[in-house]
């Protein structure tokens, strides 16, 4: 028998959410327009449980690139050929990605997620993310359980681990929905992590804290080359009127020691950037995350990081502050990279359909090999129109410039420019 293509299991998995959906999933980020700045799963669902509820949704996001791409670096031949020769592109339609989320409503503030990847640049073939359980009531009626958990939610499982509050807006795979950009930040912390973590939130206040086994899969070899990874997250979070809302989080993740540490290259679906300052032996799934910055702190890392956001009607800031220090099992010393980002975005229409937006993003610090610090600025420019809740369309403009990289390194001098459209359903 023939395996199923990709596109069958998307278009088949939009037919069984169609007829499914979420609606008695309790505390579930929507996928569509209403999961927009919402950050920490829900706690407000006080829908009855019945029996148990088998519910799926998806994204599916198609992206037009017609990026440009130069740099100054010196060549490197190997085996006759330059290494640093960039490979040519040109505009062209990338690779679509596409996710399937199931959730099980198991119990009263109880249920289970799994999310797959259909579809992604870095796995092009079907493969799950992760999947987890996530409770928000107490399974034994006890009254100071019942107590405990009206402002406690427990994760267990495999899930994005909750450093910061910018993963809560980046685009995933196929969800671009959340982000009002198409690409994410230079240093993207965001990684699925086999482990626990609790929720404590009342009166705008919250208060996380929990571990993880320190790398995306599961590990029992190696004893002694590795511990867990330890996260903490203080925050206010209000809605002080209608019209004025304030949140101000800081977080921390550490792990200070590791086998293959990857809390900034742990987005196994792959940048939305194809192929920029990547050379001409480059293949999508080979080299997934062109325009990133990954420091390499694969054996130990600690990172810190303050995210504000404002949102004044139509206006809204987020911010990204970051100080991250490391190193590989090679170095004996670590090195340390910062990062700052600011989005500026206003939103306008009847429930706000439509939004224009302004990121700028830098990251600094030290590469091996450097005898300076190296910077990398990324500036972009968007807007999107929400054509229902649901369907997304978004066009970007983007700027990324590297400085400060030795003559061999193929990002010395490099700069990829450009314009990026996309189309994004969630559902």
């Amino acid at each position: 028998m023939r395996p199923l293509s990709k596109l069958t299991l998307a278009i088949a998995a939009v037919t069984l959410a169609a007829s499914t959906g979420f609606a008695q999933i309790t505390n579930v980020r929507p996928a569509d327009q209403r999961g927009i700045n919402v950050f920490e799963s829900p706690k407000t669902d006080t829908t009855t449980f019945k029996k148990v509820y088998v519910g799926f949704g998806g994204a599916f996001e198609q992206d037009f690139q017609n990026l440009t791409h130069t740099n100054t670096a010196t060549s490197v031949l190997v085996n006759g050929v330059n290494k640093n020769a960039l490979i040519p592109i040109g505009p062209g339609f990338t690779t679509a990605m596409a996710n399937l989320n199931m959730s099980v409503q198991l119990a009263q503030g109880i249920h289970v997620d799994l999310i797959t990847y259909l579809s992604t640049r870095h796995h092009t073939d079907t493969w799950v993310k992760g999947g987890y359980l996530q409770i928000d009531a107490s399974p034994i009626d006890v009254p100071i359980l019942n107590d405990i958990m009206k402002y406690t939610t427990l994760k267990i499982g495999q899930f994005d681990v909750d450093y910061g509050d910018a993963h809560y807006r980046r685009t995933d795979g196929g969800n671009g929905m959340y982000n009002p950009f198409i690409g994410n930040l230079i240093m993207d912390a965001y990684s699925t992590e086999i482990g626990a973590t609790a929720y404590f939130r009342r009166d705008g206040f919250i208060l996380a804290g929990g571990f993880t086994q320190g790398t995306s899969d599961g590990q029992v070899t190696s004893p002694g080359q590795h511990e867990p990874a330890y996260l903490a997250k203080i925050g206010f979070d209000k809605q002080f009127t209608n019209d004025f809302r304030f949140r101000l989080t800081g977080g921390m993740y550490n792990d200070a020691k590791a086998t293959a540490n990857v809390l900034y290259s742990g987005d196994r679906a792959g940048s939305h950037y194809f192929d920029v300052l990547e050379n001409t032996a480059s293949t999508e799934s080979g080299n997934p995350w062109s325009g990133n910055l990954q420091p390499g702190f694969s054996n130990r890392v600690a990172s810190y990081v303050v995210n504000p956001f404002l949102k004044y009607k139509g206006f809204e800031f987020f911010g990204n502050f970051e100080t991250s220090t490391g190193g590989a099992v090679t170095e004996t010393s670590d090195r340390t990279w910062r990062q700052q980002s600011g989005d500026f975005i206003y939103r306008f229409l009847d429930n706000e359909k439509a939004y224009v937006a302004y990121r700028y993003n830098k990251a600094e610090g030290e590469l091996l090999g450097n005898p300076v610090d190296a910077n990398i600025v990324r500036t972009q420019f968007a807007a999107g129109l929400f054509l229902t809740k649901n369907i997304l369309t978004k066009i970007e403009y983007i700027n990324q410039d590297y400085n400060n990289f030795v003559p061999t390194d193929i990002r010395n001098g490099g700069n990829f420019k450009g314009v990026m459209i996309s189309g994004v359903v969630a559902f």
